[in-house]
């Protein structure tokens, strides 16, 4: 647990505790470890404010005490005590008569944050000083350890066209991220304060939830536990990549909807771009579900990471062999596809599939249009779906949570250049950097180290 300390300030009918630092504020009533001021204190705000439980912010509350030493009763008062500058808050209040003790309604010291207010280039992100919010109901905050940036993340920002008015004020990106949940709102049951997370879809159609900031505020449906045996990293690493390809794994007509160990026992799924991070998540997650995994890149040195991340076959998509390469792999041909450039393997694809395969569609590499024959696709019953995580619905988004968390839990989802996803860092600062790295299309996984030390 988190060193604390407690300090006392007595005025006749007063007790302030400060503490900072708390470590796990919801478990201190009943830690046998502390002072047993601090449960007190604890038991108390849980009691008064239980849905604005903080880790590692400055609290207060009041209480009546009926024996105090009459030595105590000369210390300042309350109001004088208190340190100005720490944040704003709202008094509380205690009335003796009643026994009722009311606490502050917030402490919100500033935080760091990126925000940009208008679309443009990476130089449009801004770092700033803002406010800590409290969570409301259904909601909850994250203290941000490590966020993660995608392509969406910066095509975002880019828009169609540089100046561009956005849909608030100002937006905080950042899709993806890992931390420590900081407080909960009413109704939040899934996760405790103290609990690492991950997170997904934080910054969609909201202002300020991105992950690309010290304190998140965020629904709760988008936050999911982060197991003992993952790192932030690995957390940070999920979110879009991990869904999308979970997604793009059980569309097929005769495929599972959910995967686990044995889901894809069988099955021979084909990756297409496997040293992307949508491609690397769909190799580990089809082979922790038990298929066979081909996979197509562009250069040895993708194919190195393709190999490290678990695809049993590798192969170049510019070997004018690549077909019979894969039907010989596949001699029935391919069940599932895995696509991120559909316009330009459009006649791969209709070559390798099997009758009534499914090609899972999720990005646009290569180009907006495709030509398809139809006579040639519906003779062998082809399916295609395309998938986009911000309108599939929350059912699907949670499914996939959960199958994985299980994957994380059985070591399935490893991150860094051993595993096939090299990683590459900036610290919040140069998220603009970040941006500008992830748009340049370096292979691997570009990180923010939000929290220093963490």
């Amino acid at each position: 647990m988190r060193n604390f300390t407690v300090t006392t300030t007595f005025d006749g009918t007063w007790w302030l505790f400060l503490i900072e630092e708390l470590g796990i504020l919801g478990q201190m009533p009943h830690r046998q470890d502390v002072r047993p001021e601090a449960r007190l204190l604890a038991a108390l705000w849980l009691d008064v404010q239980p849905n604005a439980v903080n880790i590692g912010r400055v609290r207060y509350a009041r209480m009546h005490w009926s024996r105090l030493d009459p030595r105590d009763r000369q210390s300042p008062s309350i109001d004088d005590w208190w340190p100005r500058g720490r944040g704003r808050h709202s008094g509380g209040d205690l009335d003796p008569a009643r026994g009722n003790l009311s606490a502050p309604d917030s402490v919100a010291p500033d935080m760091k944050a990126i925000v940009y207010s208008q679309t443009g280039d990476p130089s449009v992100l801004q770092l700033v000083d803002r406010p800590v919010t409290e969570p409301g109901a259904g909601e909850m905050r994250v203290r941000m350890v490590v966020s993660g940036v995608n392509p969406t993340d910066w095509k975002s920002r880019r828009g169609s066209a540089a100046g561009e008015k956005l849909a608030f004020d100002d937006v905080v990106p950042g899709q993806d991220g890992a931390g420590i949940v900081d407080a909960v709102g009413a109704g939040v049951q899934h996760v405790a304060v103290g609990d690492r997370v991950w997170l997904a879809l934080a910054a969609y159609q909201r202002a300020n939830s991105g992950s690309a900031q010290e304190y998140a505020v965020l629904p709760a449906e988008r936050v999911f536990g982060l197991p003992a045996n993952a790192s932030f990293d690995q957390g940070a690493s999920l979110g879009v990549p991990a869904i999308t390809a979970h997604r793009a794994l059980t569309v097929a007509e005769d495929g599972p909807r959910r995967l686990q160990p044995g889901a894809l026992a069988g099955e021979v799924v084909l990756v297409a771009g496997g040293a992307g991070a949508v491609g690397h998540a769909a190799i580990q997650l089809a082979r922790w579900a038990g298929a066979s995994v081909i996979t197509t890149v562009s250069s040895p040195e993708k194919a190195a990471l393709a190999t490290a991340a678990g695809a049993q076959h590798v192969l170049t998509y510019t070997d004018p062999d690549v077909v019979a390469q894969i039907r010989a792999i596949a001699p029935e041909g391919v069940d599932l596809i895995v696509e991120v450039a559909p316009a330009q393997n459009a006649k791969l694809d209709l070559a390798v599939i099997r009758n009534r395969g499914s090609i899972a569609v999720y990005a646009n590499n290569g180009g907006d249009q495709m030509t398809l024959d139809v006579r040639q696709h519906f003779s062998l019953n082809v399916r295609y779906q395309f998938v986009l995580l911000y309108t599939v619905g929350m059912d699907v988004i949670r499914a996939a949570a959960e199958d994985i968390t299980a994957a994380l839990v059985d070591g399935a989802l490893a991150v860094g250049e051993e595993a096939g996803l090299p990683l590459h860092r900036t610290d919040l600062a140069h998220t603009a950097d970040a941006h500008a790295l992830v748009e340049s299309d370096v292979v691997g996984k570009v990180l923010i180290d939000v929290a220093a030390g963490q």
